[in-house]
This record gives structure tokens, C-alpha cells and sequence, in this order.
């Protein structure tokens, strides 16, 4: 006798899929993305850029290497729910500490599983990422009408400014390194680190580890910080994080603050969200994007070189090249649509780019970014 369906996704267009909850009860409402990284779902859940998103994974296995706090990549997970084609099994893993049902359902987030994710993947792609309403009842009990209503009621990421709502409320210094055998995570060996200001706005752990181990001492500073903040602390580089929300809407108070920055000479690295601030400030504009680029295995172009990286990424904005000023170079492309992923400034020591260079999760193709950031300061200092 097939099981009575304890979860439900309603999507803004009036399609329905039921499935198994897991995880916590309730209900939630956010867009809808998917995810084509094989690895890494504690990661991505906890991956601020994630606020205000139910993520559908595309690899079936979700959950059968538990959980650990060391892959934390911030303190709660973020991501507002997930969807899965095979509910989580029971851990099998050396690192476990837990297994994901509970550890969602500690933290507050829904998932469901026994869902068609091709078909899903499929119509997301198709008519681009829907708003809707992920719900978890152990009863079954469902008013697919109020969903649908609320899915299409709900205004959407556009206009809306999450940084804030994801950023650290009071500034504090990183100095952890990466992880490494058996277990532990370093801390920078620079005899005489170089002084960066992390601006977050929704800054990834694994990013503020690969700054400390490129030879960075990282004060982490507010998304509100101003950029007489930012220069109290006398920075020989200030790094722009990756974060949700609409780059539009986070610039109101952002794009000032790094213009400002831009006229100190000082050598700038932005990720993600911080790429598509820094492309504000330079005079850009950032675009909504159909679906989004969410996955660990996204070929990227380094123009300049020919050079073909894999790299993760996550967004659902782009910048769009065609509006790049004067004197503003695009240094990569995504080899699946063009759209834009690097940039930096021809007589400034000042690059951003859109994907993911720390890979958590995800290939490392691209670390050498951190020390490119690193040189950068190393040659501004000497």
C-alpha cells in the first residue's frame, strides 16, 4: 500500500508534487532553484547566498554522508528547504556527527523527498526559477489552494536586499586556515599577514579560510559598513563576499561605500555578490537570470588566457557585460551561456569574479585567486 503523502511543493503556476517530509513541520515560501553538485549538500544548505531559496537537488543520494559542524559553511543553514528524489538514508560515513533528517529538523528546515527532480529541473529551466510554497504536515493535511495563492502572492527576490539579514551584526577577526589530514583547520603562516577588511554579505567560512591561508589577517566587517569603517582598520586589501538577494537593491547602500574605496589605490577581490557590487560601483548593471547558475561543475573562460576552468557557482543575478565602462575588462565567461563571471580594472589592482573560487562545495580549479589578492597586496606593500 503506498504511503500517504506527507509533503507537498506548490508551485506559483498551480503545479503540484507531494512526496515524504522530512526534517521540520511547517511551511515556507521562496523561489525555487536546482543544484547539480554531487557533493556538498550541508554546504550549499548553509551557504548564505541560499536565503530565501528551496533548493532542488539533481544527485538522488542526499544525505548518506550525514553531517558534520566542521562543514558548516555559517551557522544555521540557510537555505529555506530542499527537495530530494530519494528520501536521506541513514549516514555511512568516518566524519558523521549526525544524520541530515535530524539536523533539519533541529534547525528549523523542510525537505521532501520521493519527488521527480528531472521533470522538476526540467520546468525550472523552461519557465525560469517560480516562487513557491514547500510545506510538511506527518498528517498529510493540505490546502493546495491557500498554497498556490501564497506562492504567487509572494514578491519574489527581486528588489530584495538579503544581505543585511545574513551579514554579521558586530565585526570580529578570522584567522582559521583550511582543513587538512587528520582533521583540523590551520591558521595563516605568513610571518607578517597582510591586513584585509572582509565586507559581509553573507560571507562563506571557507572563503574567509582561504584568505587566512593565503596570508590574510581578516577583520570581518557589517554589509552597513561605511568605507571610513572600512579604512579605521587600515587595510592593505579589502575583500567583497558572495551573498543573496537582489545586487540592486544590496547597492543602495554598498556602491557607495566601495566607489569610495576605488579612489584609495588599494587592491580589491569581490566573489559572487561582491563581483556584481564591485560592477555597480564601476558604473554596470546586474540582470536577473532566467534560472541561475547553481552547481559545482560550471566550465568557465578565462578570456584572456583561453584557460577553461570548473568551478562552483551560485547566483541567480549576472552582470550584464555590455554595460562595462571604459577602462573595465571582462576576464571570464560561463562556457553555458556566455553571460558574464570576471572583471577587473586596467589601471587598478581590483578584480571580482562571479563564481566560486574557495569550492566548498566543489573543484579548486580556481584558488589561485587568493594569491593572485595576496601578490597583489605583497606588491602594493613592497
Amino acid at each position: 500500500m503506498p504511503q500517504k503523502p506527507t509533503a507537498c511543493l506548490a508551485l506559483a503556476d498551480g503545479t503540484v508534487f507531494h512526496g515524504q517530509g522530512f526534517g521540520a513541520v511547517g511551511e515556507v515560501v521562496a523561489e525555487l532553484v536546482f543544484n547539480t553538485a554531487m557533493t556538498g549538500y550541508q554546504e550549499i544548505m548553509t551557504d548564505p547566498s541560499y536565503a530565501s531559496q528551496v533548493v532542488t537537488f539533481t544527485f538522488p543520494h542526499i544525505g548518506n554522508t550525514g553531517v558534520t559542524e566542521q562543514d558548516d559553511e555559517a551557522p544555521e543553514p540557510v537555505a529555506s528547504g530542499i527537495v530530494v528524489k530519494w528520501d536521506p538514508t541513514e549516514p555511512s560515513n568516518w566524519r558523521a556527527s549526525a544524520d541530515l533528517v535530524e539536523w533539519m529538523a533541529r534547525r528549523g528546515r523542510i525537505g521532501i523527498g520521493g519527488v521527480d527532480t528531472r521533470r522538476l529541473t526540467r520546468a525550472i529551466r523552461q519557465q525560469g526559477s517560480p516562487h513557491v510554497v514547500l510545506a510538511h504536515d506527518p498528517e498529510g493535511n493540505f490546502d493546495i489552494a491557500a498554497m498556490v495563492a501564497k506562492a504567487r502572492g509572494w514578491k519574489g527576490i527581486v528588489g530584495l536586499d538579503l544581505a543585511k539579514e545574513v551579514s554579521c551584526r558586530q565585526s570580529y577577526r578570522w584567522t582559521e586556515g583550511l582543513w587538512s589530514w587528520p582533521g583540523t583547520f590551520g591558521q595563516s603562516e605568513e610571518k607578517k599577514p597582510f591586513r584585509v577588511v572582509a565586507v559581509d554579505y553573507g560571507a562563506k567560512r571557507n572563503i574567509l579560510r582561504s584568505l587566512a591561508q593565503s596570508g590574510a589577517e581578516v577583520m570581518v566587517l557589517p554589509a552597513t559598513a561605511t568605507a571610513e569603517e572600512v579604512l579605521a582598520h587600515e587595510p592593505e586589501g579589502v575583500f567583497l563576499s558572495n551573498g543573496p538577494g537582489d545586487p540592486a537593491a544590496t547597492g543602495e547602500y554598498a556602491v557607495p561605500m566601495i566607489r569610495e574605496l576605488l579612489d584609495r589605490d588599494l587592491p580589491i577581490f569581490g566573489i559572487c555578490l561582491g563581483h556584481q557590487m564591485l560592477a555597480l560601483a564601476l558604473g554596470a548593471h546586474t540582470v536577473k537570470m532566467n534560472h541561475g547558475h547553481h552547481g559545482a561543475n560550471h566550465p568557465v573562460k578565462d578570456v584572456e588566457t583561453g584557460k577553461v576552468e570548473i568551478t562552483s557557482m551560485n547566483h541567480g543575478f549576472a552582470v550584464d557585460a555590455q554595460t562595462l565602462p571604459q577602462g573595465v575588462i571582462e576576464t571570464h565567461v560561463s562556457l553555458f551561456d556566455g553571460s558574464n563571471c570576471g572583471l577587473r580594472v586596467a589601471d587598478k589592482p581590483v578584480f571580482s569574479v562571479q563564481y566560486h573560487p574557495e569550492a566548498s562545495p566543489g573543484p579548486q580549479d580556481s584558488a589561485y585567486l587568493f594569491e593572485r589578492f595576496t601578490e597583489a597586496m605583497r606588491s602594493r606593500r613592497g
